[in-house]
């Protein structure tokens, strides 16, 4: 019982919140409420179709080729892959990370897996799409040009980072 609550004390937080704002403020608890039953079944309806996704993935692609076209030495061909992965994805930006951890359980690079990461979340073709229709195909040009840039960088970065962690992790452990 200790590690349910320990395990789901935000849940649980939120939902005596909702409670306290609906006996305190009425009208704004009802709104909260619906808000969050509503946030509850969009979140129900995208994330059983991508663990499923998730357990084929996991099943059908072995270790060695997850290395091959997304691990450290994939090259620029593991970054085009996790980009276009990335952009060709549906679903809100919390579905990618069950993804992330397959990827990550399959050796998928740092860097491949946060240029997954922010395509996902930047660079979507159904968005793409609509802001070359709506705002002009050179906005949507320059938008993407600009999301690739901040994409590459900050993945660069927090590779180098990740790795400097690890490193600091790997001489804590040894020194024990």
């Amino acid at each position: 019982m200790i590690s349910f609550l320990k395990r789901y004390r935000v849940f649980l937080g939120l939902c005596a919140l909702n409670l306290v704002l609906l006996v305190a403020e009425p009208s704004t608890g009802r709104k909260a409420l619906a808000l969050s039953a509503e946030n509850l079944i969009e979140m129900l309806s995208f994330l059983p179709p991508i663990f499923v996704l998730l357990g084929l993935l996991d099943v059908w692609i072995d270790r060695e080729t997850m290395m091959r076209f997304m691990g450290d030495n994939s090259g620029l061909k593991g970054h085009l892959l996790a980009f276009a992965l990335g952009s060709a994805a549906a679903g809100p930006l919390y579905a990618a990370f069950p993804v992330v951890g397959v990827l990550l359980k399959k050796n998928a690079s740092m860097m491949n897996v946060f240029i997954f990461v922010g395509a996902w979340s930047t660079t979507k073709i159904p968005l793409l799409v609509f802001e070359s229709a709506t705002l002009g195909f050179r906005f949507m040009a320059l938008r993407f040009f600009f999301n690739v840039l901040g994409i590459v960088a900050i993945a660069w970065i927090m590779k180098n980072e990740a790795e400097k962690h690890k490193a600091v992790i790997n001489e804590n452990d040894g020194s024990r």
